[in-house]
């Protein structure tokens, strides 16, 4: 049993070490030079003003929750996707009618202005 996972034991080590290596390397050879720049924070490209405890609007946590509730559940599609063929017609219309929730869903929310960054 044990030659079966020989080769995986010994890929798991050649890949520690690699990754060891390249760590130490890069910390032997790299240049270390920190100034004030290098050391403070870095966001976006804007410059870093104030507390970084600001507060958020509450609108932007909602949009953060209506995106992944969609983005999950378009996840939904890719199982459905691959068995295609096997469901026919009644795997059509059970997926029309669960991107036509997701559309009323959406439309509802553009409607109330949810999607609205103010």
């Amino acid at each position: 049993m044990f030659e079966v996972y020989f080769p995986i034991f010994v890929l798991i080590f050649l890949v520690t070490g690699v990754a060891i290596l390249i760590l130490v390397l890069s910390y032997l050879l790299g240049k270390r030079a920190p100034t004030k720049e290098k050391l403070s924070p870095y966001e976006c490209g804007v410059q870093p003003i104030g507390d970084a405890r600001g507060r958020f609007s509450v609108k932007f946590y909602l949009i953060a929750i209506l995106f992944i509730i969609f983005d999950i559940e378009v996840v939904f599609l890719y199982p459905w996707a691959v068995i295609y063929k096997r469901l026919k017609l009644f795997g059509l219309i059970e997926m029309g009618i669960f991107i036509l929730i997701l559309l009323v869903g959406y439309f509802y929310l553009i409607k109330k202005g949810a999607l609205k960054w103010e």
